[in-house]
């Protein structure tokens, strides 16, 4: 009786709990963990006097013959009734000698019968459990215990109450369910022991957990100021947000000190000494956690990728033995029969791009809008498919016969324009690929694709991660094509793959400048094209044909999209057609802002009939047009693609017992939990990241001076050539201008072109200059091993030389912690 009142004094001290066994699960996530339980309740300290509840909660699947102590508060739900939400949980041992000795003879434990149970008792108490948890040497006083079922017997106890030990042990520390399931499923029952160890850690393997939230978890530990693995943390954490943030490949060693330095004495009274930071950074190279050469600091993920990408791109290109050459005269027959059949004519750097593609290992196509890019890919594939006997059928292809002509795009609304522009199957590289997660690629240099002929577009948005993904996993035969805007915006990961292409000036280029669609009478391609030159036409604000400015201040942008939006609608034009974009999220000429208003234009729900699901601040309706923000392979939906939710399932209505939201993407039904929705958003207002590559009808363009940190030319450019008809914009000329004028502001630190120039062979007939760069190559490679040698010296000497000064006078921490907003 006192071992109970005890256990229930020690419950009740850690707040409101419930204690009960476990009748049925209604819901288990395997991947996040999330759980809706049905329990007996067997006693609560809460004023609940039901004999079950429902509990949810993160933790795994618990077994239903044990019993537990769940702690955390009930609430009531307004579609489920009442529940109770648990923050963190326990077994409930026994405490009695007869309880522990019938628990460790139970099937839980192998080779561990009554009798050994009764020794295990004998020798360590009515504190047993937690005697053997803190310490399994405690074992060895137990007689006739063989040290292999010792360690079975720790191993199972562990197995069974890790987790809720870990689980306390995090809750105390400030983390809530979620965030420990994350940090228990990487470090297990080891996870406390980690944090303790190491909270900085944290920072490396946890996603969610920045450098902010690790420190304030190491000050509560004493470790603080310039303990090495603070340091370690914080030049790790500015790093990566250089390349997720800024789109930097690397940093300079001396930028990356400057920056580390102002992060680590926020909230510390003494100044951290350059010295220590850059032994720590040391450090991290001498662990391969980061790379370093000359004066440039790598991730080593990014770091591998350029050089790889380097690498797959000579070995493609290295096609001494060339089998796809045809006779020129050959080709031009060919074009004229092309041309004659379908009634088109290609003009002269049309024709150019067309042979370049066809007698080149790889090939780049770029053009700005209307200079008929889509009309010499379908050139390619029908000459491709005329030069080489090959049908454009797939079915006319037997089942383990690949089929020759690959296409690709980065995003799924290009891919679909590109099958329906060339008539030929296209998928997103993910897709192409066959991204599994967390696996990776089932494509890749040992399992590499079959095809002769690949054509990628919207090469601009390629990321340097997916690029070196794609090409390594490209067979040494197949022709490349990739086809991109070089003018517009880069890609929202990593690396400007397409921009360093082009400076590299190693690969065959055609750039397409005639422009075609301009005769069509299209004022939208023309201001597109002034905009990339960087003028602003004097008939901006002047009304056409197929585009409008509507003058206005950032408080009188909602009215204005509302009154077009609106009109439009009357006019026939739904949500699919019609796409706002903006640069930034918040404020009133934000996209959270226009998202809501024009839900209730398109999709209002003034008398609660339609069905509609709240998370959060939004509300999710059946009708609504939503945008996929993460890679999801195994449902074949990717970032940025867009779908209309076409059904509500609420808990009632479904055997898991759990609303859920359907959404279509081109016809792939896609069901989302609820605790899934942060996997989706509103998508009647977007960023323009978020629109590339795909083309609307019509295209809402709000541009205010409050925007003025998103607001640069390549922006701008890449949100007018979203127009398919008609661009509407509005907002204030002068922010216009000030968009436009800004075209360099945003260089991304890369290495690719450098390191293709270097080792590629120019292209064209110049044998002196060709011959003056295979001296040079052959002159580096003899001073690599003398540089090898020197490399860990060089890396101290750079780390520190760097003038703690440059740069510093001006600086605060907020000038490292801005998002991108995309």
């Amino acid at each position: 009786m006192d071992n109970k009142q005890d256990s229930l004094d020690l419950f009740s001290e850690q707040g409101k709990y419930i204690k009960g066994r476990p009748i049925v699960t209604i819901f288990h996530n395997e991947q996040n963990l999330y759980t809706v339980m049905r329990i007996r309740v067997d006693d609560t300290n809460d004023d609940y006097d039901d004999k079950e509840a429902v509990i949810t909660g993160y933790f795994p699947k618990i077994h239903e013959h044990e019993t537990y102590v769940f702690f955390g508060a009930f609430t009531d739900h307004p579609k489920f009734g009442l529940q109770f939400q648990v923050t963190h949980f326990r077994k409930d041992l026994p405490q009695s000698k007869q309880g522990i000795i019938t628990y460790l003879s139970s099937d839980l434990f192998k080779g561990i019968g009554k009798k050994i149970a009764e020794s295990i008792v004998e020798a360590l108490g009515e504190k047993a459990i937690s005697r053997i948890m803190e310490n399994p040497s405690v074992l060895d006083s137990v007689p006739k215990l063989s040290s292999e079922k010792a360690k079975l017997l720790y191993d199972n106890l562990m197995e069974h109450q890790g987790l809720e030990q870990v689980m306390v042990g995090l809750n105390q520390y400030g983390f809530g369910p979620q965030l420990s399931m994350k940090i228990y499923q990487a470090y297990r029952e080891q996870a406390i022991e980690v944090i303790q160890g190491n909270p900085f850690k944290l920072v490396e393997d946890i996603e969610g957990i920045g450098f902010g939230r690790a420190d304030e978890l190491g000050r509560q530990l004493g470790i603080t100021g310039s303990h090495p693995d603070r340091i370690k943390a914080a030049c790790l954490y500015i790093l990566e947000s250089s390349s997720v943030q800024a789109g930097h490949v690397y940093m300079e060693a001396e930028d990356l000190l400057q920056q580390v330095k102002v992060i680590l004495e926020q909230n510390e009274p003494q100044e951290i000494d350059f010295s220590e930071i850059s032994n720590g950074l040391i450090k991290l190279g001498e662990e391969g956690k980061v790379m370093v050469e000359e004066k440039r600091v790598y991730l080593p993920s990014l770091f591998f990728s350029e050089k790889g990408l380097v690498t797959n791109i000579e070995r493609i290109l290295d096609q001494s033995q060339y089998e796809n050459q045809f006779p020129e005269s050959e080709f031009l027959l060919a074009l004229g029969e092309l041309e004659e059949r379908t009634g088109v004519q290609y003009g002269p750097t049309q024709k150019e791009a067309i042979q370049t593609a066809l007698m080149s290992p790889m090939m780049i196509l770029t053009g700005g809008p209307g200079t008929g890019k889509t009309t010499v890919i379908k050139g390619i594939v029908e000459l491709y498919s005329e030069l080489h006997g090959c049908s454009l059928e797939i079915n006319d292809y037997k089942q383990d016969e690949p089929f020759p002509f690959l296409l690709c795009a980065p995003t799924g609304r290009a891919a679909k324009r590109m099958a329906e522009s060339t008539g030929l199957p296209a998928v997103t590289i993910h897709r192409l690929l066959r991204w599994n997660g967390s696996d990776g690629f089932d494509h890749d240099e040992d399992r590499q694709l079959e095809g002769k002929i690949l054509i990628v577009d919207e090469t601009s948005m390629v990321d340097i991660w997916l690029a070196h993904q794609l090409f390594k996993a490209l067979p040494n035969n197949i022709q490349v094509i990739l086809v991109g805007d070089e003018d517009q915006l880069p890609s929202v990961g990593p690396g400007q793959v397409l921009k360093d292409f082009l400076d590299s000036k190693r690969i065959p280029t055609v750039r397409l400048t005639d422009i075609y669609r301009q005769a069509e009478g299209s004022s939208i391609i023309e201001l597109a094209h002034q905009i990339k030159k960087g003028a602003l036409p004097q008939d901006l604000a002047s009304p056409q044909s197929d585009r409008s400015f509507l003058r206005c201040g950032p408080g009188q942008i909602s009215q204005v999209v509302e009154k077009v939006v609106v009109n439009a609608k009357k006019k026939g034009y739904s949500a699919k057609d019609i796409q706002v974009l903006a640069p930034m999220y918040r404020g009133p000429a934000g996209i959270d802002r226009l998202n809501l208003l024009m839900q209730e234009i398109f999709n209002p729900n003034p008398d609660g009939s339609r069905k509609e699901i709240a998370y959060g601040d939004v509300k999710y309706r059946v009708g609504d047009k939503v945008l996929q923000l993460v890679n999801q392979p195994e449902a074949n939906v990717f970032n940025g693609d867009m779908g209309e939710i076409v059904a509500i399932f609420y808990a009632k209505e479904n055997t898991e017992k759990q609303d859920q939201i359907i959404v279509s993407y081109e016809g792939n039904e896609v069901t989302y939990a609820k605790q899934d929705l942060s996997q989706i958003t509103h998508a009647y207002c977007c960023s323009v990241h978020k629109s590339q590559g795909s083309e609307f009808p019509i295209v809402i363009l709000p541009v205010v001076k409050s925007y003025y940190r998103m607001l640069r030319r390549n922006l701008l450019y890449t949100a007018i050539t979203r127009s398919q008809q008609f661009l509407i914009l509005c907002g204030e000329e002068d922010a216009f201008r000030l968009g436009i004028d800004r075209a360099d502001d945003t260089k991304r630190n890369t290495t690719l072109a450098l390191k293709l120039s270097e080792t590629l062979p120019v292209l064209g007939d110049d044998k002196n200059q060709l011959l003056n760069e295979e001296a040079e190559k052959t002159e580096r490679s003899l001073k690599e091993h003398e540089e090898d040698e020197e490399k860990h010296k060089d890396l101290v000497a750079v780390l520190m030389s760097a003038d703690p000064m440059i740069g510093m006078e001006n600086l605060t921490p907020y000038d490292f912690m801005e998002n991108s907003g995309n």
